[in-house]
This record gives C-alpha cells, structure tokens and sequence, in this order.
C-alpha cells in the first residue's frame, strides 16, 4: 500500500527541482529590474539558505581536515557553477543557456578519468563528439565563419565546467556526508558572490524592501528547498531515472521563455540543442544502475 507514495515523492521532488531551475530566470530578472544586481541576490539568497540550513548540517571540521584541497574545490566550483549560471541566465537566452549548461555530462566523464580514474568507454567518445557537435551547431555563425561566443555564453558554459567539477569533489570528498556537502558548496556560492561584488558591484544596491524580502524568499524557497528536493529524490530512485526526470528542466525553460520573454528557438538551436541531449542521455545510460 505504500509503494506508491514511496515513489511519488521522490519523483515530485526531481520534478520541483528541475521546474525551479527551469523558471529560476524569471523571477531573478524581476528582482534584478528592481535594481538588485545577480551577484547580490545570490549572496542574499544562499545566505539565507546556509543560515536557515546551519543546524542541519553536521558539518564537522576534521572531515574538512582530512580533505581540504577537495573541500576547498567543491567551495570555489559549486560557488561559481551557482552565481555564473543566475548571470547567464540574467543576460542570455534562456534556452541557448540552459542547452550550453547541459555540457556538463561532457566535461563531467572527462574529469571523472582525470580525477576517479573512471574508465572510458566508446559511448563516452560517442557522448563527447554529440555534445560539441551540438555547441558547435548552436552557436556557429554562418555569416562570419566562426563561433562567436557573448558574455552569457561563455558563464553557461563555465558553469557546466564548474558543475562537473561539483559533481566529481562530491564523489571525491568521503569524510563529509551529504548535508554537509551541501552546506559547503552553499558557502562556496556566498564566497563567490563575495567577490564578484567586490570587482564588479560593491556598492550597496538600491531596492525596495520587497527586492530584499524576495532574494530571501528565492533562497529559502527555491535555492535551498530544491536542492533538498533533489537529494532527496536522488538518494530515493535510481540514478538514471531521476537525471531523465531532471531533463524536464530544458522544457520548463524552453516553455516559459516563448511565454514569458517571446524568445523563438530557430533551427541551429534545435538541432544543437538535441545533439547536447542526445550527449546527456547517453551520459545518463552510462551510470551503473543502483541495486
């Protein structure tokens, strides 16, 4: 009889994730158009989540100290995967952002051999060559012969890179259990916002108290609860089930763009967008199934 809920939530969580990420573009350029730059709000929002999360943490020093370069890669990528993708997405075309952030399985399996030693396989070269294909096919310019990459472009990608170098210190770091994991990369997101305020905004914005209110609202709500969320719907289903779920985030994208910003996807974002899933789902087929 409880077979079913033990399913649904876990699945619900994945789904409130992915649709968080999907949609987190709209109401960061409402706060951003009250005059609160991207890095404040993401120093304001996942300040507010690492407070609230504080207790829950169990974030013991002497597993920092047993591994503190992994500790201290996990604080600088999750920081910048965070605040390098609310700026993307602040700037860009949500759609062309969020196909570029999906990368990230590319540089995920590289690093993965680099760092874990994993073993490569011929799906893995097959995965690597579709997912820069599609780049390639996305943002190559026929007029000017070559691919010409703005700001946004170039902090998605990043933010793949850093994502994937999340993913591989998270698997790397043993002597901290999830929570704290967590709880650092949060860190890592406040650190970083720290100094990309500090070079390119140090003054304190000008915002209605609403602006504040909502960056915290941001943290607690979104930020903090679907990372939870997805952890918790991770460590409930199998690893290949939740990332095809968590793929639902390209279509809430895709969705609310055309409906909220009347942004058109043309052909080479079409066809560069499917190779860079094509890229992910061979990724995700790649995982070794939990027993």
């Amino acid at each position: 009889m409880n077979a079913l809920p033990a399913r649904i939530g876990p699945i619900l969580g994945l789904l409130y994730g992915a649709t968080f990420w999907g949609f987190v573009w709209y109401p960061s350029r409402l706060l951003e158009a009250s005059g609160m730059q991207g890095a404040w709000l993401t120093l304001i929002s996942y300040s507010a989540a690492f407070v609230v999360f504080l207790p829950f943490a169990h974030t013991h020093l002497d597993g920092i100290r047993r591994q503190p370069w992994d500790v201290l890669a996990l604080l600088a990528a999750a920081g910048w995967t965070n605040v390098a993708f609310v700026l993307a997405v602040l700037d860009g075309e949500v759609v062309r952002v969020v196909l570029l952030f999906y990368l990230s399985p590319v540089w995920t399996v590289l690093l993965g051999r680099w760092l874990l030693h994993e073993h490569l396989t011929w799906r893995t070269a097959v995965m690597v060559g579709l997912g820069l294909a599609g780049a390639l096919v996305m943002l190559w310019d026929p007029r000017i012969g070559r691919v010409p990459l703005n700001e946004a472009d170039l902090l998605a990608v990043s933010a793949g890179v850093a994502f994937a170098v999340n993913n591989v210190m998270t698997r790397r770091i043993t002597a901290l259990g999830i929570r704290a994991k967590t709880h650092v990369a949060w860190f890592g997101v406040v650190l970083v916002s720290l100094v990309v305020i500090a070079l390119k905004s140090p003054q304190l914005p000008q915002v209605p108290d609403w602006a504040w209110w909502g960056a915290v609202a941001l943290g607690l709500g979104g930020f903090m609860l679907s990372t939870l969320a997805v952890v918790y719907g991770v460590s409930n289903m199998p690893v290949q089930r939740s990332a095809v779920i968590m793929l639902f985030e390209l279509i809430v994208g895709a969705v609310t763009a055309w409906w909220l910003a009347d942004e058109i996807i043309d052909w080479q974002e079409w066809v560069g967008g499917l190779l860079i899933l094509s890229a992910a789902l061979i990724a995700i087929l790649q995982e070794e199934p939990e027993t």
